[in-house]
């Protein structure tokens, strides 16, 4: 192996390396996410079609339903910036968040349940 390679090797495994290091684990994990459901049947049938598969997983970058440190932040900017996020789509999430025919209502008590996971 010439040295051009070995040192791209490495550089490749250290940046890999690195970027385990500096990425902060939310204590909250995606088993306590699964387990979560809205109380509401409606709301929760809504939220097994639409939001579940994102929100449950971490590596869709979408912050897990019920973990409360990863929506703060999200929270903080105010409900009318969470559903405009939501209806114009944001990120990854395509817009009305696979949920075509959702309320205000309803998406404010969807964005409530994962915000809070009650």
């Amino acid at each position: 192996m010439d040295t051009g390679r070995a040192f791209l090797l490495i550089v490749v495994f250290a940046l890999a390396g690195c970027e385990r290091l500096s990425s902060k684990a939310s204590p909250f994990g995606e088993a306590q996410s699964r387990q979560l459901r809205p109380p509401e049947p409606e709301i929760a049938a809504i939220y097994e079609r639409s939001c579940r598969s994102c929100h449950t997983m971490a590596a869709t970058g979408a912050p897990l339903t019920g973990d409360k440190s990863a929506w703060a932040p999200r929270v903080d900017k105010g409900m009318d910036v969470l559903l405009g996020s939501v209806v114009n789509g944001f990120g990854g999430m395509p817009p009305f968040g696979l949920c075509m025919d959702c309320s205000t209502e309803q998406f404010t008590a969807l964005i409530q349940f994962m915000a809070a996971g009650e």
